[in-house]
């Protein structure tokens, strides 16, 4: 099957994968967006997983102030090479990053972060409101679980969607600059002060 240049042009823009792995992607996927979109994440994640093992002891902290000097965040992303964390892209990626936690507000990185209690806690408030509005005792237990995964989706920053482009979550981003780098990368940690609030 033949794939015009503009539909290759189009992938491109839309993952910011390389063109030859944006051709192959709309080879498999017999000229597929969507399918082709979603192959090059799944492959973005092979490489993130690939490589998770390497020691990461480069990188950058990045501090963002935001609304007039009353939201201000810090994070640390970590690399592999100097070289890499150097590059104007892995700069980008972690300016980005303190913008998204100025606005989206995450609670924890990822999930494993989050306490038990917490989650215990959100699980009876959801059982609670469930029955109030009488479902049935028998799909309490998943739509429980349904309404877990949506809060962990809220909380924490690996599991958001990206404020400049809600169809990726941060980890989707991540994986693409892990693909492009050809290194490990991992965002550390991050505290986000808001002016008034107290802290934990």
């Amino acid at each position: 099957m033949e794939i015009s240049a503009n539909t290759i042009r189009e992938l491109r823009d839309k993952t910011n994968a390389g063109i030859m792995d944006c051709k192959l992607a709309l080879k498999e996927c017999q000229g597929d967006m969507e399918k082709a979109i979603a192959y090059l994440r799944k492959k973005g994640l092979a490489v993130a997983v690939k490589r998770a093992g390497r020691a990461m002891t480069e990188g950058a902290v990045q501090a963002y102030i935001h609304a007039g000097g009353k939201i201000g965040v810090l994070v640390e992303v970590n690399c592999e090479t100097d070289f890499v964390a150097k590059t104007d892209q892995f700069r980008e990626f972690v300016k980005n990053i303190a913008m998204h936690i100025a606005a989206a507000n995450p609670l924890y990185l990822r999930r494993e972060d989050v306490h038990a209690a917490v989650i215990e806690k959100e699980k009876e408030i959801y059982r609670a409101q469930a029955v109030e509005t009488g479902k049935p005792e028998k799909i309490l237990d998943k739509i429980v679980e349904g309404r877990i995964e949506k809060y962990y989706g809220e909380i924490c920053l690996l599991e958001q969607k990206y404020v400049r482009d809600p169809d990726l979550t941060i980890q989707d981003v991540l994986n693409e600059l892990i693909t492009k780098t050809g290194e490990n990368v991992s965002i550390r940690r991050f505290t986000r002060y808001h002016l008034g609030e107290n802290g934990e």
